[in-house]
């Protein structure tokens, strides 16, 4: 007898919470599939099986079999549920889906200004999803921690770095107090011990997530340090530790990743935080910097 437990998810929120639930005893080939698949479900809504594997450098069978752990009989039955999410998802999303499908299917062009248009469009897409993908109690949530806080501390490495230094200026034109945990001298990890749970850390942190910064967040919040995060996936070594996790989607390029999508959704913070400091929602402002 067939019981409920035995059968594949049925939809995509449910499929994602299998894939959360079994990531950590995946193998490493399975572990990159789950998280391709959950940082970019619309590409696996569109994209042909083969497409998705070449684009990942795994073979397609993987992903048959991965989706065949799963209970299903291939992967284009897993495929239908990211279909079925992109089509009802929002309205308009179905035109979208259709334009994206023609710009990934049009990429010939490889001038520099080639190039530009690449990463626009890629943005766009990004930029899009990030407003589809973010929750307004989250967001809510982020500014009311963050302008409760004593002290904000920051911290991101490597490619998450131009995030936390923005975050950084913006605050310190807000007066509010902040400090950076700098990895230079080596001091970001007994810095962040100084963190009391009145304080609050931003961790900011990217594929592939820098050691010292995935420490010093498990550190912190078994000291019960409050943690915003902003990642790449909700598959992130940030998730568990974190009050709140930004999931940022991000699209693959042949030399980087943009930052376009993170630098806006901390960009929009801090005008949140800006119209509570401020009593001001109607227009709030971020102070600059002024010749003297």
């Amino acid at each position: 007898m067939v019981t409920k437990q035995d059968l594949p998810p049925a939809d995509y929120e449910e499929l994602i919470r299998l894939i959360h639930d079994r990531f950590e005893q995946m193998s490493k080939t399975y572990q990159r599939i789950a998280e391709y698949l959950t940082q970019h479900p619309n590409e696996v809504a569109v994209q042909s099986v083969n497409s998705i594997a070449s684009h990942c450098g795994i073979h397609a069978s993987s992903f048959v079999r991965f989706a065949q752990s799963l209970g299903y009989s291939g992967f284009k039955d897993l495929q239908i549920l990211f279909q079925t999410r992109l089509s009802t998802a929002a309205p308009g999303f179905e035109a979208r889906k259709k334009a994206l499908e023609n710009e990934l299917s049009l990429r010939q062009d490889h001038s520099e200004l080639g190039f530009l248009r690449d990463l626009v469009v890629r943005d766009v897409a990004s930029l899009q999803e990030l407003l589809d993908k973010i929750s307004a109690e989250d967001m809510a949530q982020a500014a009311d921690m963050i302008e409760s806080a004593d002290t904000v501390y920051l911290i991101g490495q490597l490619r998450a770095e131009p995030v936390v230094n923005l975050l950084r200026y913006i605050l310190t034109m807000l007066g509010r107090p902040c400090v950076l945990l700098d990895a230079s001298g080596g001091l970001a990890t007994h810095m962040a011990r100084n963190m009391k749970p009145t304080d609050l850390l931003i961790a900011v942190s990217f594929r592939f997530y820098a050691n010292e910064v995935v420490n010093i967040v498990e550190e912190s919040a078994k000291a019960g340090v409050p943690i915003l995060a902003i990642s790449d996936s909700t598959l992130s070594p940030l998730m568990k530790p974190s009050k709140i996790l930004f999931a940022v989607p991000e699209h693959d390029y042949t030399f980087s990743r943009s930052l376009a999508a993170p630098m806006c959704l901390a960009q929009a913070l801090m005008v949140a935080v800006a119209a509570r400091v401020q009593h001001n929602a109607d227009d709030p402002r971020i102070p600059t910097v002024t010749g003297q």
